[in-house]
């Protein structure tokens, strides 16, 4: 890491740590000002933001950039509208900044109350997609949080448009626009320089491939939320209604398959294979999806032979590995083998099939009779979400308000003594 780097960095962090004060004493009314200011502006100059865009998604594609990388880095008027919507969804949530978590008043006469706090300062590692700088903005300055957005090369511009139009639109309502901070992508020091930035970033979230979480959550000195990636399994149960199942499929899969929502793979129980198999491999194929399955499937034309690699892989593309298991338990002993912990379906109408796969199986969302793409805190009701947690601790699935909070223990009282 150059010096250059962590001096960069160091004095973004003092910046975003001085804004991170004057946001806990805002009211939500400024911070919700705010949020529909930003949004508002994001529309104003849609055409800047775009145009930027345009220069990187150029950029990637002369570079020989994979479809479905170029499609999470490519905005449209859409999506920009998009993005403004979700900053108006979030300045209509509850502000978490001063909930009571829980209180009592002690045998003593103590008053105690645990409150939710902003952690103060967040850092955001991120790859492509551009929306993630407004949804991590507008999460974080609700919260409370002055945000650090260190966002991919790739990027650059369409990040720096972004940042440009929030941050004048913050100060216009009032607020210090360096709540929302840009770390410059032109080096891969500055990332290590956030993840050794302890003491000027308080929490540090990656949210990208494999090897950028691993990347961050092995080499971080300051705490970290996991954000996983998303091998998600659909399996169909004996007991499933096959159209259901295949509707079910046909949306977790191609609905978008850039996302980490998206089913990466397929189990199907032998009990209905024969009648289910050749529906199934007829719509992803006709879908445009290139199925890498076992020997049950590969009998199927088109169907290429799976090996470990394809059932752990999260493609991000029109390919789902799949399988055919002789019962329940096998569904599940596969799940757990190659789950990535994000989000996991079952679709039956088995009450105890149901019950036990939600039961047994690890992962932040477990879904029944429903499209892995439901994992999304939009759709959950939570706004537009910062990431989906795949740890356990303190946050898990997708990360809404309260998940942007800590908490802390205020104790009034009248002159006790211990």
């Amino acid at each position: 890491m150059t010096e250059s780097a962590a001096e960069q960095v160091a004095a973004l962090g003092r910046r975003a740590r001085a804004a991170s004060r004057d946001l806990a004493l805002a009211h939500r009314s400024a911070k919700d000002a705010a949020l529909h200011g930003m949004a508002d502006a994001l529309v104003k100059r849609a055409d800047d933001v775009l145009e930027a865009n345009a220069h990187d998604v150029h950029r990637a594609e002369e570079a020989g950039t994979p479809a479905n990388v170029v499609d999470r880095l490519r905005l449209t008027p859409t999506r920009v509208e998009d993005m403004a919507d979700g900053l108006r969804q979030v300045a209509g949530l509850p502000d978490p900044v001063g909930e009571v978590v829980r209180g009592s008043t002690l045998a003593n006469g103590l008053e105690l109350r645990q409150v939710r706090v902003p952690f103060g300062v967040v850092a955001m590692i991120y790859e492509g997609r551009p929306n993630v700088t407004a949804d991590a903005a507008g999460i974080c300055l609700k919260s409370g949080n002055a945000v650090l957005l260190r966002g991919s090369g790739s990027a650059a511009d369409s990040n720096a448009a972004i940042v440009e139009v929030l941050r004048d639109a913050v100060a216009t309502a009032g607020l210090l626009p360096d709540a929302v901070l840009l770390v410059p992508a032109d080096s891969r020091d500055t990332v290590t320089a956030l993840m050794r930035a302890r003491g000027l970033v308080d929490v540090l979230i990656p949210r990208g491939g494999a090897g950028l979480i691993r990347s961050v959550v092995e080499g971080s000195t300051v705490p970290v939320i996991e954000t996983g990636i998303g091998n998600c399994h659909v399996y169909v149960d004996a007991a499933a209604d096959l159209e259901m199942a295949l509707a079910i499929v046909l949306n977790s899969k191609t609905d978008r398959t850039s996302v980490c929502n998206a089913a990466e793979s397929l189990l199907v129980h032998a009990d209905v294979a024969d009648a289910f198999l050749p529906r199934v491999v007829a719509a992803l194929r006709d879908a445009g999806v290139t199925i890498h399955g076992d020997a049950a499937f590969t009998s199927y034309d088109g169907v290429v032979a799976a090996d470990d690699d394809d059932f752990r892989r999260e493609y991000l593309s029109l390919d789902i590995s799949a399988a055919v298991v002789p019962d329940l338990d096998a569904a599940i002993d596969h799940v757990q083998r190659w789950s990535s912990g994000h989000t996991e379906a079952i679709v039956t109408a088995d009450l105890v099939a149901a019950r036990r796969f939600v039961a047994e199986v690890d992962a932040a969302a477990v879904l029944v009779n429903a499209s892995t793409r439901f994992t999304d805190g939009g759709e959950f009701g939570f706004g537009a979400e910062i990431g989906i947690s795949t740890q356990k601790l303190h946050a898990r699935g997708p990360m809404g308000l309260p998940e942007m909070t800590s908490t802390k223990y205020v104790v009034t009282g009248s002159g006790q003594i211990r």
